[in-house]
């Protein structure tokens, strides 16, 4: 299996040519990464001419080495880049797929520029402009309403991503015992988080809401719709990262979206706002819909995939309280 290596200029430059990535006449000129990803190892190659993105998944998470996750992620990626092109809206918030290697887990991408994702968000200084809040309502409207079945499938089923993103939404956050002490991240977070580790109700209500992610659904969903995956560019917010993405209930992308205008403090109108212009939200479970908000609330405040949030124990309180009043709303 080949792997990608930012430091192996020469070897790198013949696989791309092999993939018929690089033309026979072009020069590598710089290798870099273009940001902190998670999940992948992502590059930038620039030629003399262009510049594009490869990235390669792997048996384990980049960033966290030590935790395994599916080697084909890469490809399911492309496969839903594969998708989405057939809707101009929908394919024009994303980056066009060049190519992919199904041998070596590899996808190619287009370059979307030196941009900024929208994690500075989490320094809860800024608040999301209204064209900002219409692109990414207009994004999962055009996803959800195009990419919908009339009979459930076993297409981008992506089941072994969605077991790992279940273990961590649904499970690991609200073990006793798991391995993880939250004093490590904030002191008293570990004493603040114990009463719904231990909350017996609540987490029987969320092991009912994981249920319901694992099912199968009629939607195509992005799978991790929050700020990490938006960039800011020069045409706009553009969408990244799909490789959590599968056919399913279209509440949980709007829960992730909503989830992180709370966890941002957004204020009430920006919320307000993705309800009445998300098209189908008379159409949603609204008990489903808050039971996820909460859980992604939760999980990002007590469980392992921490957010640079700069936000002080009491109100982390708060939240969770608002979190867990949500999923308790549940039928």
């Amino acid at each position: 299996m080949f792997i990608l290596h930012a430091n192996e200029p020469e070897q790198l430059a013949v696989y791309l040519k092999q993939q018929q990535w690089l033309q026979q006449d072009e020069t590598i000129v710089s290798v870099a990464k273009p940001g902190e990803g998670n999940m992948n190892c992502v590059l930038r190659i620039e030629t003399e001419t262009r510049t594009f993105i490869i990235k390669q998944s792997r048996g384990y998470v980049e960033k966290y080495p030590q935790v395994l996750a599916p080697a084909e992620r890469a490809v399911t990626e492309g496969a839903f880049y594969t998708k989405i092109a057939q809707a101009k809206e929908v394919q024009e918030a994303m980056p066009v797929l060049l190519g992919i290697d199904t041998v070596n887990n590899v996808i190619a991408l287009e370059d979307l520029g030196k941009t900024n994702d929208y994690a500075v968000l989490y320094d809860l200084k800024q608040q999301l402009q209204e064209e900002e809040l219409q692109q990414l309502v207009q994004y999962l409207n055009g996803l959800h309403q195009v990419f919908q079945k009339t009979v459930v499938d076993n297409e981008l089923i992506n089941t072994e991503m969605r077991a790992l993103n279940y273990e961590h939404v649904f499970e690991y956050p609200f073990k006793i015992e798991n391995g993880f002490n939250l004093d490590d991240v904030q002191m008293g977070l570990q004493e603040l988080a114990m009463p719904y580790k231990k909350n017996a109700d609540l987490k029987n209500k969320i092991e009912r809401l994981g249920s319901l992610y694992l099912s199968k659904g009629k939607y195509l969903l992005h799978g991790d719709f929050y700020p990490g995956s938006w960039l800011k560019t020069n045409e706009g917010i553009k969408i990244i990262d799909p490789e959590f993405c599968f056919y399913g209930l279209r509440e949980f992308d709007l829960a992730v979206l909503v989830a992180h205008l709370y966890l941002t403090q957004q204020d009430a109108s920006a919320i307000a706002y993705v309800k009445e212009n998300y098209t189908m939200y008379n159409e949603l479970n609204e008990t489903i819909l808050n039971g996820f908000i909460g859980t992604e609330i939760m999980r990002r405040l007590i469980g392992l995939a921490q957010l640079p949030l700069k936000m002080d124990l009491k109100t982390k309180g708060a939240l969770l309280e608002f979190a867990q009043h949500l999923i308790l709303k549940q039928q």
